[in-house]
């Protein structure tokens, strides 16, 4: 057996095990960006006990570090017990100071060990049953946001199930300039698609032929994740991203998923009160951060004050600029 195969059988039977752990993580980041990727693996009398992913980021705008696991927003060390756990840890650090990386960042791991400083006060993370009844489901939803919802069903727009980015990168690359963030790239989403199959599905929204909102998800284990999107700013009064959002729940059920995981917002945030909105709450996520050079935490995302006025001008960027420099600038953030 394959140390993939054996891996992506170990997360699909731990209980922490997430779709961000996956073994195919390592072929997106490498082919797409050429990061070099570290598979750390516990194993006892044959058997796998324990997995951390590491993408390996080389960045002279952000620093270089272990992240686990890039381009994810979960992926951190799961194992069946203590020692197997201090085990990945101990492998992490050693690594990370044979390769001379500035900081090693578990992502979504509530605990580590001495050495280690927790950060929790950044992201939130939102989750929720689906039920599988459509009209029960539409009263999960509270009753302003499920108001938008009616609304946007009664203007007969139509959704398509769809196995490509072509529709969908448009949008999200106009929103990621619109929010002053560098989009990723075309290929990265080909690459997704193609690595995950059907774990990995478009659903866009459309007036006709005219696209107004997309989101690619993932599915694994009972839930469903949405976490790319675009829409289209002047059709959002249409509730076109209220109502992909409750169309992706029914397809959910379709599927067979029983929980909806609408993904992590920075606390305070638009994003956060919207899915507040939904009836979602909100849920701390914990990262952990090993120091190997210098003493302050990194702090790359958009609330930090030194990035405020880059973040400015991308906005204003034409699309075709935007669109060239994004992938030079996204692939150191992982």
């Amino acid at each position: 057996m394959s140390l993939e195969t054996a891996w992506d059988e170990f997360v699909d039977r731990h209980p922490h095990g997430s779709f961000f752990h996956l073994s195919g993580w390592r072929a997106v980041a490498k082919d797409v960006f050429g990061h070099k990727t570290h598979q750390l693996a516990v194993r006892r009398r044959g058997d796998i006990a324990g997995v951390l992913p590491l993408v390996e980021v080389r960045s002279r705008l952000f620093g270089d570090a272990l992240i686990a696991n890039g381009f994810c927003v979960g992926g951190g060390p799961i194992a069946d017990d203590e020692d197997a756990l201090q085990d990945l840890l101990e492998q992490a650090e050693h690594l990370g100071r044979k390769l001379g990386v500035r900081y090693i960042e578990l992502r979504d791991t509530p605990r580590a060990t001495e050495g280690w400083t927790a950060k929790s006060d950044l992201y939130a993370g939102f989750d929720g049953p689906i039920a599988p009844c459509e009209a029960e489901n539409l009263k999960q939803i509270p009753r302003k946001q499920r108001a938008v919802v009616r609304k946007a069903l009664a203007r007969g727009l139509c959704s398509r199930i769809e196995t490509h980015p072509q529709a969908f990168y448009p949008l999200y690359a106009r929103t990621m300039r619109d929010h002053g963030t560098p989009a990723l790239p075309l290929r990265y989403f080909q690459r997704l698609l193609r690595e995950f199959g059907d774990d990995c599905e478009v659903l866009t929204v459309y007036a006709g032929e005219r696209p107004l909102a997309s989101v690619l998800s993932y599915f694994y284990k009972d839930q469903v994740l949405p976490y790319y999107t675009g829409s289209h700013r002047e059709v959002r009064p249409m509730g076109a991203n209220d109502l992909m959002y409750w169309l992706l729940m029914r397809r959910a059920v379709e599927r067979g998923k029983t929980v909806f995981d609408f993904g992590r917002s920075k606390v305070g945030s638009g994003p956060f009160s919207f899915k507040r909105n939904w009836g979602f709450e909100p849920r701390p996520i914990t990262h952990q951060f090993r120091l190997l050079a210098g003493d302050a935490l990194p702090n790359v995302n958009p609330t930090n004050p030194r990035y405020a006025g880059l973040i400015q001008l991308w906005r204003r960027l034409p699309m075709p600029v935007a669109n060239r420099l994004s992938p030079l600038v996204s692939r150191h953030l992982a």
